[in-house]
């Protein structure tokens, strides 16, 4: 170990601290590293992980900090480590080009560049002797078949460069946005369903919110009970599962199976700001109190632990913990019973607990295999009863498992990620009516603002009091977002305002108007070897089609027609590739859905107005923008020259309002559903 560090010492990224004080001598991507490269004529190596990420640690363990592996790595390349979660734009250039080069792509994410920075080899985890292979083998090419490398490296850095248009053979249509193609596309994605377990049929298993928001939305507009049930369904058998952490909230990023059984323990901020989200409307469609619980305690858990005192979130806990994953987690049989005693009876029916262990190595996952009514019945015990004791023993277990050795914290605040779980606790307290989400997710949009906000442009990372990294599309995107849900909320014209400031520089600095679409990095920033664009929804929605239903909303409730020419001129380019694909466009699914019926736009005027705006989004409508106010305003227009004599309800489409009307029954019954077609 070296005791002084190499350059990553002074680096604010958990990730990078982890490497801090390997024998290689790293440096953070910069300018200084580059130019060192150029000058030495020495390929770079960019390695680039998370601190949450396991088998970076295992390759860190085996290789960097190995004496031998680090004098190969020092003598031969100029070594760059990168924070994915730092610089997302980096790691999707590079995750492109392995992919491109016929590799399987993961982190850790090994890549080789020329010193111009075109990459010409790759891959992910290596074992200590393949990774010196590997090492030995590009040095040994980079002397000797130099010219080679150059033209692999220029073919490989042409790939990367394509514009989205080239890439996908995307063509800008003027079609209608008919009903038969938005129910073609839910059809298309039932298909994939698992109706055993839920989910998606495919190992590993994700949440992939993007999904089920867009089958619910479908549900309702579409008046197809089914699909929402079988969206419930999925959020039953992943609430279930021993991806959801039973004991203190909050929910892993995948399970390994495909049962939503056996999780990778990392816990993400982004995952849990979406999954939040989508149970609180499903609890809203379905008013089943499963979901409710799973809500809240989700929420408690993402103000007990990872909650800054400025009120941001942190980003991510590590899956391991003490040297193993999921240790943090999981029970022997013989420690439940010391705490548990004779509740391990029924406790352990509840969640598969097994003698001899129900994981490896002889330990227990809790998953949840029978409703509570069941195992009630099977104990001979009342609903209520029943659940009063199942709080106390979950209790006890937390307790208990707060001695333990805690999983990693990163502590990084990321605005895009930040923007998420506001969205989410908007969400939840208009689906519960809890007033400490509305303050929370108005502490975090303060927060994002006044900190992370300078002279209207957007920084992603936030520690040790300090904005650092310029932000992403996926950043603007998800706190312009955030924005428009705390005004629904608080209709607060501050929000809206905030909103179109972020949005215009938006369109100012990241917009091609050669296709179209937004940059995912801002290119007046750096010069990178490729300017990319984010088309697909995975497990986070893609920035580019967060942005275009942004730019929908506010179109509406600033009546801004650039806005909405901008916004239906992203859906139209990516249209015939939604049609054929909604598995990994189904956010732009969603948008189509919303373009096919139409949005309605509500302006509510009056004494109680705001009290009205509020109880009417206790029920779940999607597609809808709300506005509301208590005096006559010019600063929204949807609400400008509207009386606030009395309490009225205006439910307009595209600048034409149906009769006002008084309450808010009588308001839901002139919302839209898909027409019907024979």
């Amino acid at each position: 170990m070296d005791m002084k560090g190499n350059k990553l010492i002074a680096s604010k990224s958990l990730y990078l601290q982890q490497h801090a004080h390997n024998p290689v001598q790293w440096h953070p991507w910069s300018e200084e590293a580059l130019a060192k490269a150029k000058a030495e004529n020495k390929p770079i190596l960019v390695s680039i992980g998370y601190s949450a990420c396991h088998w970076c640690h295992v390759m860190e363990k085996e290789s960097f900090e190995d004496m031998e592996v680090a004098d190969l790595m020092n003598a031969n390349f100029i070594c760059i480590k990168i924070d994915r979660e730092e610089r997302p734009d980096l790691d999707n250039i590079y995750m492109e080009a392995v992919q491109i080069m016929g590799l399987q792509g993961g982190w850790p994410l090994n890549v080789f560049l020329m010193p111009d920075q075109k990459p010409f080899y790759g891959g992910t985890y290596f074992p200590k002797n393949q990774w010196m292979k590997v090492l030995a083998g590009v040095a040994q090419a980079f002397e000797k078949q130099y010219e080679e490398l150059v033209k692999s490296a220029e073919g490989f850095g042409r790939s990367i460069d394509r514009s989205v248009i080239e890439k996908y053979g995307l063509k800008r249509e003027e079609g209608e946005f008919t009903p038969e193609n938005v129910r073609a596309m839910a059809r298309n994605l039932l298909k994939g369903v698992d109706t055993e377990w839920g989910g998606m049929k495919r190992v590993p298993k994700f949440p992939m919110p993007v999904i089920w928001n867009f089958l619910l939305d479908m549900a309702i507009l579409d008046e197809q009970k089914h699909i929402g049930e079988q969206v419930c369904f999925t959020l039953k058998k992943i609430g279930m599962g021993g991806i959801y952490d039973h004991l203190g909230g909050g929910f892993c990023r995948y399970s390994v199976d495909g049962e939503w059984f056996a999780p990778h323990f990392e816990k993400m901020l982004y995952d849990n700001g979406q999954l939040l989200g989508l149970y609180s409307k499903a609890l809203q469609y379905s008013r089943d109190s499963f979901f409710k619980e799973k809500i809240v305690e989700t929420v408690n858990w993402l103000h007990g632990e990872m909650r800054s005192a400025e009120m941001g979130f942190y980003s991510a806990l590590d899956a391991d913990s003490d040297g193993a994953e999921g240790k943090f987690y999981t029970w022997t049989y013989k420690e439940l019973k010391e705490l548990l005693g004779l509740d391990l009876d029924w406790f352990g029916s509840l969640y598969g607990i097994k003698e001899e262990g129900n994981w490896e190595d002889g330990v227990n996952i809790l998953f949840q295999n029978l409703t509570y009514s069941e195992v009630a019945q099977n104990h001979g015990l009342t609903l209520d009863t029943f659940e009063g004791k199942l709080k106390e023993v979950k209790e006890k277990l937390f307790e208990n498992r707060s001695s333990r050795v805690r999983p990693g914290l990163d502590d990084k605040i990321i605005s895009g990620w930040n923007g998420l779980v506001i969205d989410g606790l908007c969400k939840a307290y208009l689906a519960i009516g809890d007033e400490g989400y509305k303050r929370s997710a108005l502490e975090t949009g303060n927060f994002i603002w006044n900190q992370m906000v300078h002279d209207n442009v957007l920084y992603r990372n936030f520690k040790d009091n300090e904005a650092y990294t310029p932000a992403f599309l996926e950043d603007y995107a998800a706190v312009i977002q955030s924005f428009i849900s705390l005004y629904k909320i608080s209709f607060s014209p501050l929000w809206l305002n905030r909103a179109k400031l972020l949005t215009e520089r938006v369109m100012d600095n990241f917009l091609d108007e050669r296709d179209g679409m937004f940059f995912f990095n801002d290119p007046k920033t750096e010069k990178l070897i490729a300017d990319k664009k984010e088309v697909f929804d995975n497990v986070l929605p893609a920035s580019n089609s967060v942005m275009a239903r942004n730019l929908h909303q506010l179109g509406l409730y600033l009546y801004n027609d650039t806005y909405l020419c901008q916004a239906e001129s992203m859906l139209q380019l990516v249209r015939e590739m939604v049609i054929k694909e909604p598995d990994f466009l189904a956010n732009w699914a969603n948008f189509f859905l919303e373009k096919s019926v139409p949005t309605a736009e509500i302006a509510i005027t009056g004494k109680e107005a705001n009290r009205v705006g509020l109880s009417l989004q206790a029920d779940y409508h999607p597609n809808m923008v709300i506005a509301a106010t208590t005096v006559n305003t010019e600063e929204v227009p949807i609400l400008a020259g509207k009386s606030t004599e009395k309490t009225i309800l205006y439910v307009c489409f595209n600048k034409s309002c149906k009769q006002p009307v008084e309450t808010i029954e009588e308001a839901v019954s002139q919302l839209p559903f898909l027409s019907k077609t024979k």
